[in-house]
């Protein structure tokens, strides 16, 4: 059965127990922590889920460096993080911890647009990087799920082809592509083919509207994408990332989660 989560929002409580409880008030399954919760917070953040019973489905980032990294003690960071997130995430009930290649730290479409490491060295790293999680995950019961970024956020994986290419490759069992509806509606052709064409690697879903808000605001067609979820059997979590754009924010999230679940309906996910 589908969940459908939310990351933390600035009309959200700091307080966890409050947090959770008002997630669930807007229309919300779980929630998808950031991975510093995890790293910092996680005996608050436990005791909130056990009072609450508002499970965290799923981490999101929150960790130093990336897997990616062109600084090598950057990526070493980052990978020890990943495990200890990924290591409290199984013992939460979480699913597992969105990942990209890195964010922000180059791209091919803007100067000076020549990387510092050829395409084949990025992949070599990229697989390197995620076959650490393998152990960690099979024993914690998590996935690494691996995002593809737009060509704007990352130069290493942009499209769902360039991630499942690292794992079929990198052979890693408990790695899973992580479809986010705004960066595939730049960088894929067709999204619901997309998604069927990679059923057996979609193991997560991040949505946010054509302009990274709330989905219902923007132009994207969900309908269409939600039936190419409903042909691969997809039954993971989808988890709103989007800002929110408007005055009564909480009141147009809230409205937001009506209109994906609206959206579910038509395409009878």
């Amino acid at each position: 059965m589908i969940r459908l989560a939310t990351q933390d929002k600035p009309f959200y409580s700091s307080d966890f127990k409050t947090k959770l409880l008002q997630i669930k008030e807007t229309g919300f399954d779980g929630f998808e922590a950031d991975g510093a919760m995890l790293l910092n917070q996680f005996d608050e953040l436990k005791a909130a889920v056990k009072e609450t019973g508002v499970p965290v489905t799923s981490v999101c980032g929150g960790y130093r460096g990336w897997i990616g990294d062109f600084i090598e003690y950057r990526r070493q960071t980052a990978i020890e993080d990943i495990k200890i997130i990924l290591e409290r995430a199984g013992e939460l009930g979480a699913k597992g911890i969105v990942v990209p290649a890195a964010w922000g730290m180059f791209s091919l479409r803007l100067p000076p647009m020549t990387p510092p490491r050829p395409v084949e060295a990025d992949k070599g790293v990229l697989i390197d990087s995620l076959s650490q999680f393998e152990d960690v995950c099979k024993k914690s019961g998590t996935v690494v799920y691996l995002e593809p970024l737009n060509r704007y956020e990352d130069h290493m994986l942009n499209t769902l082809d360039a991630a499942a290419t690292v794992i079929q490759d990198g052979h890693l069992e408990h790695v899973k592509i992580m479809a986010d509806f705004f960066h595939m509606s730049i960088e894929e052709q067709d999204i619901k083919k997309s998604l069927i064409k990679w059923a057996d690697l979609i193991g997560h879903v991040h949505i946010a509207d054509s302009h990274r808000y709330q989905p219902g605001d923007g132009h994207t067609d969900f309908v269409h994408g939600f039936e190419g979820l409903k042909e691969i059997g997809f039954d993971g979590i989808m988890a709103f990332e989007c800002r929110v754009l408007g005055e009564d924010q909480e009141n147009l999230y809230k409205q937001s989660v009506g209109y994906i679940r609206d959206c579910m309906k038509k395409a009878r996910l």
